[in-house]
């Protein structure tokens, strides 16, 4: 096993810093504080790859410990963009699944508790019990959502238009795969050119990426190891590189967040959307001199092209 790293006190981090990876530190009070607020780990070790020579594992030459920061900062700004944006998704599906459930089953809390009111094949069979005791678990044990327990105590009865304002991304995007498909086929509808297939790939690959923004991870250079959206138009007409049959950007990677937001936003709202994007990009490019254009869109896995994603049609 490797030697345990030993704790350094602020000043002995900034030394190292500057000393053994040859970061520029113009202000030891604002780096200091930076430390104290951010941490160590979260800050240095979780945006030095950019800046990093790979051969000398040191900083290229005239790296600022700034720069760094801004960096930092600009994929804080990218977290707070795409959760707003995921979060419209998300409501859309929270709304569109209760309306169409109810509309079919009706409100009574005992159809979605119910295992046969799901595509209760064998390979959903353990998924839909874990969803239900999830669902159970909200509806029946104390809570301090105060309208969960007004529709308990009021009507003994929660129904599921009430009870999808509480549930996870995840939980809704579980709700969803469990589905009979004819449900499923009526939510899809909302989306244009998305059929129920494809919109649960998109809900299984946005659950992570809302994930990584809610709880403050690095978000730029995130990517999936397993899920990915479909193949798509957009793809195509943005020209993106393929090894083999398989697309090398916009499936696994921020990029894909992007496409199946043109996808799943409106129109108007996605191009608010990719507006504010490109101001923050460019804002950040502004602040660094050691990290090219070209550089950071590779790291998100964006195609030099991508603001033409909103120029082409669906």
């Amino acid at each position: 096993m490797a030697k345990l790293k030993p704790f350094l006190t602020y000043e002995q981090q900034l030394d190292k810093l500057v000393y053994e990876k040859n970061l520029v530190i113009k202000d030891r009070r604002y780096a200091e504080d930076t430390l104290s607020q951010v941490g160590y780990f979260t800050l240095i070790s979780g945006y030095k790859e950019l800046y990093r020579n790979p051969t000398t594992k040191k900083y290229k030459d005239g790296t600022t410990f700034e720069e760094i920061v801004a960096l930092y900062r600009f994929d804080e700004s990218i977290r707070e963009l795409f959760l707003k944006y995921l979060l419209v998704v998300e409501q859309n599906m929270r709304s569109r699944i209760s309306y169409y459930f109810t509309q079919h089953y009706g409100e009574n809390q005992i159809q979605y508790l119910t295992p046969s009111s799901y595509n209760n094949i064998p390979k959903h069979v353990s998924g839909i019990k874990k969803l239900i005791s999830v669902l159970s678990n909200i509806v029946t044990v104390s809570t301090d959502y105060d309208y969960i327990a007004y529709h308990r105590n009021a009507y003994g009865n929660v129904p599921l238009w009430v009870l999808v304002k509480v549930l996870s991304f995840g939980n809704i995007s579980h709700i969803y795969q469990y589905l009979p498909n004819s449900i499923q086929v009526k939510i899809s509808k909302a989306f244009f050119k998305v059929n129920e297939q494809e919109l649960m790939r998109y809900l299984r690959v946005l659950t992570k990426f809302r994930n990584v923004c809610a709880h403050n991870e690095r978000l730029f250079s995130y990517k999936l190891s397993k899920e990915d959206i479909p193949d798509t138009s957009l793809h195509n007409k943005l020209q993106i590189a393929k090894k083999g049959n398989q697309f090398l950007l916009g499936k696994r990677d921020l990029f894909c967040v992007v496409i199946s937001l043109r996808y799943l936003l409106k129109k108007d709202d996605f191009k608010q959307f990719k507006g504010k994007l490109g101001k923050i990009i460019n804002q950040y490019l502004v602040n660094t001199t050691h990290v090219t254009e070209s550089d950071l869109l590779d790291k998100m896995g964006f195609p030099p092209n991508w603001k033409k994603i909103s120029s082409y049609r669906l």
